[in-house]
This record gives structure tokens, sequence and C-alpha cells, in this order.
């Protein structure tokens, strides 16, 4: 049974190694020509002076008659008579090698064309090279112009054995190596009488003897996160499937958080009564679960078998098209499926030239060079190397507002060998000998609402009755722990996740942790109320902005005001205060005194030795 997806390949070669040639000799025999192409070609020749080529076939452009070089990437179908395959002809010049990679990141499989007579030259050592860089590992050569060797079995054993040595050097093995010629159109389908010292297959057969890519819905699940919308009673979490499949009861883990639930329903259209029980790859679906995890956008939902790979450093291989040079600590938006990430340049292994393929160590990338780099987010990165699966492979890079960047990414570079510790000593043991479980208190609310100041006096009167009980203050921290960021929302984001991360270690060592945060944005802290649900209390102290005003206490509202602090919470940048706190505690009109006693009574009630002794029983 014959394939019906069509193999996509890319065919280069050194300019006048006869790669064109080769090209239109294939489709000439295969019969992939329109009616009458072959002789309208020659007539136009014939008009023009100047003998046919077999090249002609591919050329599309006037420019390309006149100059005899091949300028775009041209695609065109043929049948080997076992498979369909799209051919994607790219150049060879050096002047258009960025067009060679744009056919070359699409293909399956490689062509490379090599003169016999001129043998292996530096630019096919560099195409090869590039064709390693995009992740190809399927690469069959065509040693052509053998007639100018007189079809010499020592000649042509002398290039393949040079090319294979180049190519098994950067890890390429080819799966075979054709002596052709493709004016004359020997081992182009048929075996020719003129090689009876060569037993393998002719270009044709090559060609059908690579594989495929598997299917995407045979790939393990992704399914990026698009958003989550809440209707009626449904949270219903949207995305599209880049590969894989679903049905209702798998069991989805989200990555890079680790949460997991059941597929409750794959919701259809409004107004669809159809059931959807199963979707798969390249649909758009939206999806209920069975348990109320946080999910946001930008996490990947696979299978727990066949998961995304999870680091904080990946080496990638980028093209780079910014006007100003790439430099090693470069910080950058890296743009994956719908997740974003924020990235630095760690490290430059090696910068490629696009116009030659020269290749050099440097601190610099210039534009439109290539590069292997690698980049270190400050949060966990989920997703696939190019080779395994090229949807969660390839990626973006974003400086401000301007695409400055795209790669493919090899291989991750740490957290292969990272376990999590289970400790020994379990939290309903420390929260016995303590007399108190351990926990978050969250107090978020403006700037002047009273946060720190709840806190300390809270701290000191627990402390006083013997609790294990710590404060992380927004101040405080940001002279430590988070003294390397600023004020913008994504820096705001990694400063709460750092806390947030800190409080529960906290928490589950025993202790009551009390943080004293902004913490504006409700996602951010339902992000750290994900870590550990059942020990995140959330207390809204809910003091409204024109009081916090009059306070003032450190004199920011008026900085604000006069556009002296820019980003500045209540002013110029929002407060999304929280739908359903724990606790809601308003200050207005209310002494320190008075507000810390009922903060106390809910402690006292939630974590003392009451709520220990029935978690207990």
């Amino acid at each position: 049974m014959s394939n019906t997806s069509p193999l996509k390949i890319v065919v280069v070669g050194h300019v006048d190694h006869g790669k064109s040639t080769l090209v239109g000799r294939v489709l000439h025999e295969t019969g992939a020509l329109p009616e009458g192409k072959v002789e309208y070609l020659k007539e136009v020749c014939d008009k023009r002076g100047m003998p046919f080529e077999w090249a002609f076939v591919m050329d599309a452009l006037q420019a390309e008659r006149d100059q005899g070089i091949t300028i775009d990437t041209s695609q065109l179908r043929f049948h080997t008579g076992n498979r369909p395959v799209l051919i994607i002809d790219a150049p060879g010049h050096k002047e258009f090698l960025k067009n060679m990679i744009t056919g070359a990141a699409s293909a399956e499989a490689a062509l490379l064309v090599i003169d016999a007579d001129e043998g292996v030259q530096e630019q096919s050592r560099r195409h090869g090279y590039l064709l390693h860089l995009l992740g190809l590992t399927q690469i069959a050569v065509a040693v052509n112009k053998m007639d100018l060797v007189e079809w010499s079995e020592s000649r042509f054993h002398e290039v393949e054995a040079e090319i294979r040595a180049y190519l098994g050097g950067i890890g390429v093995i080819p799966t075979h190596v054709v002596p052709v010629s493709a004016r004359g159109g020997d081992n182009i389908a048929t075996a020719s009488t003129k090689s009876p010292w060569y037993q393998g297959p002719s270009v044709i057969g090559a060609l059908d003897g690579f594989s495929a890519a598997a299917s995407v819905t045979d790939l393990g699940l992704r399914l990026p996160v698009q958003d989550v919308y809440k209707f009626d009673h449904r949270r219903i979490i949207a995305g599209r499937i880049e590969s894989g499949r679903i049905k209702v009861g798998d069991r989805l883990v989200f990555s890079p958080s680790g949460k997991s639930a059941r597929i409750a329903s794959i919701e259809g259209w409004a107004g669809s009564d159809i059931s959807v029980v199963t979707a798969h790859a390249g649909q758009s679906v939206g999806v209920t679960l069975d348990e109320p995890i946080f999910v946001e956008r930008g996490q990947v939902a696979h299978l727990a078998e066949g998961a995304p790979a999870l680091a904080h450093e990946i080496r990638a291989r980028v093209f780079w098209l910014g006007r100003d040079p790439l430099a090693l600590g470069d910080r950058l938006k890296l743009k994956l499926a719908t997740a974003e990430y924020h990235v630095e340049v760690a490290a430059i292994e090696r910068v490629i030239d696009v116009e030659d393929l020269g290749s050099h160590q440097g601190a610099q990338v210039g534009r439109n060079a290539v590069a292997e780099v690698v980049l270190r987010s400050r949060g966990a990165m989920a997703f696939d190397s190019f080779g395994d699966n090229a949807r969660l492979g390839r990626f973006v890079l974003v400086h401000g507002y301007d695409i400055v960047g795209g790669g493919i990414i090899a291989q991750a570079l740490d957290n292969r060998n990272i376990f999590q510790v289970d400790h020994q000593v379990t939290t309903e043991s420390r929260a016995r000998a303590n007399g108190h479980k351990g926990g978050v208190l969250w107090l978020t609310g403006l700037s002047g609402a009273g946060k720190s100041t709840i806190a300390m006096e809270l701290e000191k009167r627990l402390f006083q009755k013997g609790w294990q009980i710590n404060v992380l203050d927004g101040d405080n921290v940001r002279h430590g722990l988070c003294s390397d960021l600023g004020f913008s929302h994504e820096d705001r984001t990694e400063n709460i996740r750092r806390v947030g991360e800190a409080a529960h270690l906290f928490a589950r060592a025993g202790m009551l942790v009390i943080t004293a945060f902004i913490s504006p944005y409700r996602a951010d802290r339902d992000r750290v109320r994900s870590i550990d649900p059942q020990a995140f209390h959330e207390i809204h102290i809910a003091t409204d902005l024109e009081e916090c005003e009059r306070r003032d206490p450190k004199g920011l509202y008026r900085k604000a005001r006069k556009g002296e602090i820019a980003d500045f919470t209540g002013i110029s940048a929002p407060y999304e205060a929280p739908e359903n706190p724990e606790l809601a505690l308003n200050t207005d009109g209310k002494s320190v005194e008075e507000t810390v006693s009922e903060l106390v009574a809910y402690v006292e009630a939630e974590f003392g030795r009451n709520a220990v002794e029935s978690r207990s029983a």
C-alpha cells in the first residue's frame, strides 16, 4: 500500500554541481512534467541561442534563465511509483543560502549533490553542516557528472569516502551514495549499464528508502493551554492539540506545574448537541476536568507517559534577525507554543555565517547569522527537542515588541537527574510537636493598607504564644532574595513565584509563614496557592485606595501622582482584588490591635491545637 502523505525532501549542493539538472531529470523520469513542457523549454533555448539544460525545468524566474543561477526555493511534487514526494530545490549559491534555510527547515530528509570531478568542496561541507543544524538525519548523496570522469569506479569511491568521513564527523550517516549522470539520466530512475560495479539503488530508489515523519497524531499528546474560560459552573481549558489525541477519562498532566486531573468532558461548539468523546492533533478543543486544579495559559497538557522535557537551560540553534547583534547576557522573551519564558543568553557556543556557512566562536551573533547557544530561563520550561516533536521544539525570540529570531531546541541541559526527596518527618508529626499546623498566611492589599504592620504585630503575638512563626515582607525580600528584580509585570510575577516557593518550604517544615506583599495579580496568587492549596490562606487587607493614599506612610502615592514612580499599583498599574479570600479585613476605623485580634482568632481556629487534634482524629 502506498503512502498518502508526501515525503518532504530538500535538495542542496554546491553551485554548478548539477543540482537543478538532477531535479529536472527526476521530474522528467517520473512523468511529473506537464505535457509539452520539455519541448517548450527547448524552443525557448533555441530562440536564445543556448543549449537546453534540464535545470531550466526548475527555473521559475526570468533572471534565473539569464544568469543560470537558481534564486528562489521551488517546491514540486512527483510520485516515485511507491510514494508521493514533495521536493524542495534550494539555492546553492552563497548569496541565496538564507533562502535555502527556509526550504530546508520544513524538510524530513535531504539529497546532497556533489560533482564527481570537483569532489567535495567547502560549500558542500557547509551544506552538510547546515542540514545537521536543522536536525535532519536522513541524507542521501548523489555523486553527479560521473560522465566527466568516464564513470571511474575508483574516483567514485574517493568522493564517497570523503563525504562519508565528513558527514560521520558531525553525526550523520548517509543512507546511500549514488553515482549518477543527471544530464544523461543514468541511475536516476533505473540502474545504468555504465556502472556495473555499483549495486545500490537509483536516486528514486534512495528516496523511496527514506522514512516518513511520524504522523503528529501518533506522537505524544501535546495540548498547549490557550486560555481558561469560566462558563456557569464549568472551567473550560481551551487550546489546540499540536500532537497526539485525547479522550474523555484521560488523566492529563500539566507541565511545568505537574498538576493532574482527568478529562470530565470535551466541549462541543455552542448550540451543538453532538457529544464529543475524542479529539486529535490539529483540532482546537475545550476540556473540563474532574478536579479544580490551577491551570493557566502556557502550560502544556500531556499524558503521564511520554511527557515533554522540563529544564531551566536548553541548547538551541538560533537564526538571528535582530538589528543589533545577539550578545552574551542578553535577556529576551522566548515564545514556545502559547508559553512565554524570560531567558538569558548563557553561552554562545558557535556562530555560523549564513552567507557562506563559515563557523567560529564568538561573543556576538550578527544579523542573519545562525548560532548554537545556551538559553537559561528563570522558571522551568516544558518542551521537546526538535527531533522528537517539532511542534514543541521550535520557538520565536522577542525583544520588546519585535521578533528578533527563531530557533529549534537541540536538547535540555539540566534537571535530568533532580528528584524530589521525601522527608522522614511528616507534617502531622511537626504539627503535633509544635502545637499548630504549618501554613501560609498570604496578606495582600494596596500599598499603605497596613499589611506589614499587621504582619509584624501578628508575628509578635503568636511568638509570645510559642508558635513557630516567620514573616516574609515585600520590602525585606527585595534586599536579598529578589534584589535582581524590578517592578515590571514580569518581574512582579517572578517576585511572587520565588516568595511563594520559599513560603511553602517553611510551611512544610511546620512553620506558619506570614507574607506581606501587594501581589497585585490574581493569577500570581492562584499560582502560589496551587503549590499546596490546603496550606494556603489568602487574607485580603481590604483598605480602600482613598484611605491608603491618605495614609501614604512612605510618600509613594504622592510621587506616583507626580509621575515620579512608574507602574505604581493602584495609580498607574492595576490591583486585582481577591474574589474569594479565606478572610477579608477592613482596617478603616479600626486600630491595629483590633485588626490583629480578629486575625489571631482566625489563625488559632484554622491552625491551632484544636485544628491539629481534629486533623489527627
